[in-house]
Formats: C-alpha cells, sequence, structure tokens
C-alpha cells in the first residue's frame, strides 16, 4: 500500500464503531443481555447492525422500538447501566479492526500524519477497547460522547479532538460511517470520507461524503487525493 507522494501533515481523525473496528458483534450482544433481562426477544444481528452508532442509550431504545416498547427514563437508565457494565466487561469478544486498517494506520504515521479517534461512544470504553485491541498506540488522541459534553453531529467535539491531537482543523479529515460522520465534517467544513461498511440506516453513498471507499486498502488513496485537494499549504513531493 502506497501514497503517490507526501503532502503537508494531516490530522485524520475516525469514528470508532463501524469504521475503525466492527463492534458489532459484541454490541448487539450486550444490546440482547439487556433485553432478555426485561424479558423480550433477541435482536437478530444482520438488523441490529444499522441500530449502532448513536451511543447506547439510543441503541437500547432503537432495540425497544423494534419490539414495540417504550420505557420511562428511569427504566432506561437502569438499563443503559446494565448495558455499559456487561458490555465493558465483554468489550473485544469479538470485535476486531476491519481487514487493511493496520497497513493503512502504519502509512499515514509513516507519512507523518496525526491520527485520533472522534467517537459518540464513552471515552473510557473506546480507550479499553482500543487498548484491547491493542489500537490505541496508533492515535494522539482518543475522545467520545463525555469528554468535551457535545456528540456527533456537533462540531465542537471534532474541532477538540482535532485539538488535543496536535493538529489544525483546516488541515484534517473525518472518516466514517454514518450521518453523525458527515455531518460533524459538514459543520467543521472538513472533507469527509465515507466507508460502506459500517453501520447506518442510510446508506453511506447517499449522504455525498467528498470519498467513499469499500475496503481499508483503498483509504490511503482517497484520503490522499482529498490532501492534495485541500492542502492548506504546499506539497511535499
Amino acid at each position: 500500500m502506497t501514497l503517490p507522494g507526501k503532502t503537508s501533515p494531516y490530522t485524520l481523525v475516525f469514528d470508532l464503531d463501524g469504521t475503525l473496528v466492527d463492534t458489532a458483534p459484541d454490541l448487539i450482544t450486550a444490546l440482547n443481555y439487556v433485553l432478555d433481562r426485561e424479558g423480550l426477544p433477541p435482536m437478530p444481528m444482520a438488523s441490529a447492525r444499522n441500530m449502532i452508532g448513536a451511543g447506547a442509550r439510543k441503541l437500547i431504545e432503537r432495540g425497544l422500538e423494534a419490539e414495540g416498547r417504550t420505557v420511562s427514563v428511569a427504566d432506561m437508565n437502569r438499563m443503559t447501566a446494565d448495558f455499559i457494565a456487561y458490555y465493558a466487561d465483554h468489550i473485544a469478544v469479538e470485535s476486531r479492526p476491519f481487514e487493511g486498517l493496520l497497513d493503512a494506520l502504519d502509512l499515514f504515521a509513516a507519512q507523518g500524519h496525526r491520527l485520533a479517534v472522534c467517537t459518540n461512544k464513552l471515552e473510557w470504553l473506546s480507550k479499553r477497547l482500543l487498548d484491547q485491541l491493542d489500537l490505541s498506540r496508533w492515535f494522539a488522541a482518543i475522545c467520545g460522547a463525555d469528554t468535551f459534553g457535545v456528540q456527533k453531529p456537533d462540531p465542537t467535539i471534532f474541532r477538540q479532538t482535532v485539538a488535543r491531537a496536535g493538529g489544525e482543523v483546516k488541515a484534517s479529515i473525518m472518516v466514517g460511517d454514518a450521518g453523525t460522520d458527515v455531518g460533524v465534517a459538514r459543520r467543521a467544513g472538513v472533507p469527509v470520507i465515507g466507508v460502506s461498511f459500517g453501520y447506518t440506516d442510510v446508506p453511506i453513498a447517499d449522504l455525498k461524503p467528498d470519498r467513499l471507499i469499500h475496503h481499508m486498502r483503498d483509504l490511503p488513496a482517497a484520503a490522499h487525493s482529498l490532501m492534495t485537494a485541500y492542502s492548506p499549504g504546499k506539497l511535499l513531493i
């Protein structure tokens, strides 16, 4: 995997679930654990994958809605706490990085680019997952829904993540799989690469990312084309 040339350093900001890591198996197992405790049937993996992406509470809400159920705020708080406790203990049982990711991260690092994670997952859960998969070492910042008190698509979380990574927003790219990722990029005024293998109820192609990839092997070339097109500085050939 090679890049056709070298650009000024960029910050590549990644979503986590469905972008860096295929976390669906462990997330849906945790959801079904909670549903079972409520006397509800399990959600099939295939249909539940696209419920992921807006945090634990939203995932539970969507699982309940699929069964035509609503609960009180107190019950939702209890179920969310149960979910997080179970998920934290089973966070990397089946979750794995998407094929080609490590080669792409290695190449970006060799090119001198910064890497960061900006997710609507809780920060401590994100770090635990990435630690267990030996991925944390790649990232200058790992920021979640609770890090700055806002979630994607609010651009504040993106801007603060880039700042924490030591980068500049004007020289950054978002990489994600869903509307929140495209939305945060648009609001922050940065280009976005969509991945087609993640979790979204609206096909990522319909959201018109600046580049669309179907495998992580294609990420470096997509990123380089955006760096070249949007580079705030002179290309280093």
